[in-house]
């Protein structure tokens, strides 16, 4: 549950195709539909074109801005300063804008003397499209680190640094998937290998996310670091409804409901979702929330626990089983 940010991604069209439609750029972006509506109107950016039947058709173009724009309206930029600006002016902001950590752990200043080499040799595995060599090194780096240190100390910094790289245009889609996909098997595997614990210790722990929230790196780094404090991990994987979280909740007798965010939500559409969450879930089920949405923890709400980094889960823990 730290600041996960990998953005989620839409199949691009086939060659030939005009674009996305408006139901996918809300998807890619976290934009609404009314948002970019009004912006086409108001600033005369986006400029969609329409398909046959007279619906928006945006160019993948467009869409990178979008998300670029989006990830500045979330830094507490305004739209009027950056809607219609160029790719090239975008991503100047997003670099001045963004967190020191994530630059400094990005592409763009691999060269840098404080940069991790580790990383910087991970995100060049990348670049290059080598699986076999990011496979190899990720998993040595959890054998000789330990699953904790693992996850907290390299795996939450480099997926930063591939989110940022990625909204910076220094890597590609195909390439941001890459990671996603060698990590998830690495982590998975280092989750299998753990030694079952002998009697099962609560609590147990639903995890996943609400509709339009497509990450799913968060998820299992919790599952590692939970697994390793000898909790009974359920994961629903992305985008469960919320009446079957709170059924599924009921249906595995969790006793916690852990839920990841990342920075695409609005607040107010985050906190509406937890409030009716909450109310659906018994009194008795915990509801722990985290990852880069400041809406989480700039408006705490009642009978909800917040955790902004990865090292608060083993107090939540504690608290839990002090507890019961």
């Amino acid at each position: 549950m730290n600041s996960l940010t990998l953005p989620t991604v839409t199949t691009p069209p086939a060659p030939g195709n005009a674009g996305l439609p408006i139901a996918a750029v809300e998807r890619e972006t976290g934009l609404g539909k009314d948002t970019l509506r009004v912006w086409e109107r108001r600033y005369r950016f986006p400029t969609p074109s329409r398909d046959s039947s007279g619906d928006r058709l945006y160019s993948l173009e467009q869409v990178q801005q979008l998300k670029l724009i989006s990830r500045l309206l979330d830094s507490g930029l305004r739209p009027g300063k950056v809607v219609g600006l160029g790719q090239a002016a975008l991503q100047d902001l997003l670099t001045q804008h963004a967190p020191v950590s994530a630059v400094i752990l990005s592409k763009t200043i691999m060269d840098d003397a404080g940069a991790d080499p580790l990383i910087e040799a991970l995100l060049h595995a990348i670049g290059t499209h080598d699986p076999r060599a990011l496979r190899h090194s990720l998993s040595h780096a959890q054998l000789r680190m330990g699953l904790a240190p693992f996850v907290t100390d390299l795996v939450a910094p480099l997926t930063t640094a591939v989110g940022e790289a990625w909204a910076q245009g220094r890597f590609e889609v195909f390439e941001e998937h890459l990671y996603t996909e060698v990590i998830t098997g690495v982590l998975r595997h280092a989750i299998a290998s753990l030694t079952p614990q002998p009697v099962p210790q609560g609590p147990k722990v639903l995890l996943t996310t609400v509709p339009q929230e497509q990450h799913s790196l968060g998820l299992l780094m919790v599952e590692a670091l939970l697994a390793l404090e000898g909790c009974t991990c359920v994961s629903l994987g992305t985008q469960t409804p919320l009446t079957d979280i709170a059924q599924a909740a009921l249906a595995h007798r969790a006793d916690v409901v852990a839920l990841s965010f990342s920075n695409l939500h609005k607040a107010a559409v985050v906190q509406t979702s937890l409030r009716e969450l909450r109310a659906q879930l018994p009194a008795t089920t915990a509801l722990w929330v985290g990852g880069a949405c400041t809406a989480l923890h700039q408006w705490p709400l009642p009978g909800i626990s917040a955790v902004q980094h990865l090292s608060g889960l083993q107090p939540l823990v504690a608290q839990w089983r002090h507890a019961h």
